[in-house]
């Protein structure tokens, strides 16, 4: 007997067979309606960041061996720190929490500056987010305030630190010290230009500095003022009462350079919030407050700054005899060659560098349209030095 199941049709046993009539193509399958709200009644893997967990991390092994971070912080344990330690109150014999290892802030510090950071705040918020930073913490909880207050309180610490480094790579014949270029470039002062008083009215906002100071010390007994408000005021009027005589201060030197500069303006003003900051002409023309920053780097592959001076002069004009003592004060000695653009070509700085013996290069100074001259013949005035 035939099995019931051949008799039955199979749609690949109909596919090609003849039909009486042609059959309609098969309609689409209809869209289907698109929800009201598309999110109603669907199951997803949402993120949720503010969950915790836990687990095991290794900042050390997360950093590639090769990070300069490690170099940075095996440098820094070579250091000789003691002058660190000393002022630390957290000892064994006295109570109290214990203090952040300086060699830790040093080391963010110098991270920092390597990656061309310079803000306290910056680098606090690294240290949260950068594998590098959180590496040189090792797990130690800094404040910005902190990593402020080190750089502000420590500085000439940091200074000699510095010279200890430099010390290091001349003993390691790292850098070579034959031949040192100089340069220098502006940099902005945090002052307006509005902060700029004459004398007259310098003398005037002392006396109410004064007055206002005295007021404040009077009313620090308030009962409505807390303790911290009331310091807070009288450090305010002291600083303030600081930076007007600082800036009265200012006057003879800014009246001097006035004097040999020949300025047609010769009023004097000083800076009420930055002192010592001078209104200089920018790189790109106009005048702001700001410094005049030096750097004197070695002209060897490593390009190692052993030089930094600042200063609030216009000109660069023998600015390169105060980097050459700066050299000696870190390095101790003196470059052979010293490398320089026009700018600093004053007669004085080149004989006093070659009394040192220090030969300097430095470009000639554009001849002046009516001088029909030769540039490179000596003059009757110049010294050896400067005719070389």
């Amino acid at each position: 007997m035939r099995d019931s199941g051949a008799d039955k049709e199979t749609p690949a046993d109909s596919v090609g067979e003849p039909t009486l009539f042609p059959l309609p193509p098969p309609l689409p399958p209809a869209p289907r309606p698109l929800p009201s709200y598309p999110r109603r009644g669907v199951r997803l893997r949402e993120a949720n960041r503010g969950q915790l967990s836990w687990g095991p991390i290794d900042v050390d092994s997360m950093l590639p061996q090769d990070h300069p971070a490690r170099a940075i912080w095996a440098v820094v344990d070579q250091l000789d720190l003691s002058a660190l330690y000393v002022p630390i109150q957290a000892r064994e014999e006295v109570a109290g929490a214990p203090a952040i290892d300086p060699k830790v802030l040093l080391a963010l510090w110098v991270c920092g500056a390597s990656d061309g950071e310079g803000s306290a705040r910056e680098i606090w918020r690294l240290t949260t987010l950068h594998t590098a930073y959180c590496r040189i913490c090792g797990g130690v909880d800094i404040g910005y305030h902190t990593i402020s207050d080190f750089r502000s309180k420590q500085a000439e610490v940091i200074d000699a630190l510095i010279t200890q480094v430099l010390t290091l790579l001349l003993h390691q014949d790292l850098v070579d010290l034959h031949r040192v270029a100089q340069d220098g470039t502006r940099v902005r002062a945090s002052a307006g230009a509005s902060s700029f008083r004459r004398g007259q009215t310098l003398d005037t906002l002392m006396v109410e500095a004064r007055e206002h100071l005295a007021a404040v010390q009077q009313d620090a007994v308030n009962p409505e003022l807390t303790a911290r408000q009331a310091a807070a005021r009288r450090r305010g009027a002291e600083d303030r009462l600081a930076r007007l005589e600082a800036a009265v201060g200012e006057i003879p030197a800014v009246t001097a350079v006035k004097a040999r500069s020949g300025a047609k303006d010769k009023a004097v003003r000083v800076s009420t919030t930055d002192p010592e900051a001078r209104v200089t002409k920018m790189g790109d023309g106009g005048l702001r407050p700001a410094y005049n920053v030096q750097l004197a780097t070695t002209t060897d592959p490593a390009r190692v700054i052993v030089g930094v001076q600042v200063s609030n002069s216009g000109s660069d004009q023998g600015l390169s005899t105060p980097m050459l003592d700066e050299i000696e004060r870190r390095t101790g000695r003196r470059p052979a060659e010293l490398l320089a653009d026009g700018g600093y070509n004053a007669h004085e700085a080149i004989d006093h560098a070659t009394e040192q013996d220090t030969t300097c290069y430095m470009p000639l100074p554009a001849p002046r349209k009516s001088d029909a001259r030769d540039p490179h013949e000596p003059r009757a005035h110049d010294s050896a030095a400067v005719a070389a």
